[in-house]
C-alpha cells in the first residue's frame, strides 16, 4: 500500500480540530478538500475513521487507534525536517499568537514593531482573545497569558515583571460619590465590569491583604469584554473599574483617573509567553522567545 502523507496530515488536523471547517482553516484549504482527503484515506484503508453529524465530528474506534499511532510519528518527522531545513535558514514563516487583551506591554506596539523589524522574514498573526482554549489544537504557535491560567504541560517564558490590579475612577466621580475604604464598600458604588465572553459571569474583583486573598462580586452597571470601553467610561465619570495597573498608568499620570484601595492590591506573577514543549523549536519561535523574554529596564544611579 502506497503512503499518502497528505491524507494522513489532513486526518490528524481533523482529529485535533474536531471540525471540517476548523481543520480546513488550519490547513489553509477548502472544506471539500478536507472531506475528499478523508474519503480517500477511508477508501484506502477500507474502514470508517470519523463519525459525521450535522454539528460535530468524532473518531471511530479505528480512527482513534490510527491517530494514536500516526500523530507522534508525523510530529517527529516534522521536527526532523524543521531541524534540518532551519539549520542554515534565517527565521521565517508565519507565527500565530493568541494574546490576552490585558497584556499591555506586549500589545502596546513597540515590541511587535521591533520584532518585525529585526526579523523581516517572519509574519505575525496576532489574535487578541481572553477565551481559554488549547492553543495547539487551534493551530497557534504560542500565546501570552497571566501565568496562573497557563496549563502545566506548557513551557512558559516571562515577558513582563510582576503585575497588580487596581480599582480606579475619575476625580469627578470621587468628588460626587466619595472613595471606598474597603473592597466591601464597592457594593455601594457604580462599577464597570469585565467578562471575557457573553457565556461567562462578570469577573470577580480580586484583592488580598496580610497574605489572605479574597474576591468581591460587584454588580456592574456596565459590563463589557473591551478594556477600552471600561477605561473610557471610567474617565468620563461613569463609575469605578478594575484592571491591570500598567493599563491605567498613562491615565493616572495625566490625572484622568485615580486609584483607590491600593493596600488591598498585592502584586503577583505577570505575563508569560507560552508554547508546547518541543524537542526542537523552529527558529521563528526561538526568535520570538529571545526577543520577547522580559528584561527589567536598567535604572540610573
Amino acid at each position: 500500500m502506497s503512503l499518502d502523507l497528505n491524507s494522513i496530515s489532513v486526518f490528524i488536523a481533523l482529529a485535533e480540530a474536531k471540525s471540517f471547517r476548523a481543520a480546513a482553516e488550519r490547513l489553509g484549504v477548502s472544506r471539500p478538500a478536507v472531506s475528499q482527503a478523508i474519503q480517500r484515506l477511508e477508501d484506502r484503508l477500507g474502514a470508517a475513521l470519523v463519525q459525521r453529524t450535522t454539528r460535530s465530528v468524532s473518531l471511530t474506534e479505528m480512527g482513534a487507534q490510527l491517530y494514536q499511532r500516526v500523530a507522534p510519528a508525523v510530529s517527529e518527522v516534522a521536527l526532523a525536517l524543521d531541524a534540518t531545513r532551519d539549520r542554515e535558514a534565517k527565521p521565517s514563516g508565519l507565527l500565530r499568537l493568541a494574546v490576552s487583551s490585558i497584556a499591555e506591554r506586549f500589545i502596546s506596539g513597540s515590541l511587535v514593531a521591533s520584532f518585525t523589524a529585526a526579523y523581516p522574514g517572519i509574519s505575525l498573526d496576532i489574535t487578541i482573545t481572553d477565551e481559554e482554549f488549547d492553543i495547539v489544537a487551534e493551530g497557534y504557535d504560542a500565546g501570552v497569558r497571566l501565568g496562573e491560567v497557563i496549563e502545566q504541560d506548557m513551557i512558559a517564558v516571562p515577558v513582563s515583571d510582576e503585575q497588580r490590579q487596581l480599582v480606579v475612577g475619575a476625580p469627578a466621580y470621587f468628588k460626587q460619590h466619595g472613595r471606598p475604604q474597603h473592597p466591601t464598600d464597592l457594593a455601594q458604588h457604580r462599577c464597570i465590569g469585565w467578562r471575557p465572553s457573553p457565556r461567562v459571569e462578570p469577573y470577580r474583583w480580586e484583592f488580598g491583604r496580610n497574605g489572605r486573598d479574597f474576591d468581591v462580586a460587584v454588580h456592574p452597571e456596565v459590563t463589557t469584554n473591551d478594556m477600552w470601553v471600561m477605561v473610557r467610561t471610567a474617565c468620563a465619570g461613569g463609575g469605578l473599574t478594575f484592571g491591570m495597573e500598567e493599563t491605567f498608568l498613562p491615565y493616572i499620570r495625566r490625572g484622568e483617573l485615580e486609584s483607590v484601595l491600593e493596600d488591598y492590591c498585592p502584586r503577583f506573577a505577570g505575563f508569560f509567553l507560552y508554547f508546547a514543549a518541543r524537542r526542537n523549536a523552529p527558529p521563528k519561535l526561538r526568535a520570538l522567545i529571545d526577543h520577547f523574554r522580559f528584561r527589567p529596564a536598567a535604572t540610573g544611579s
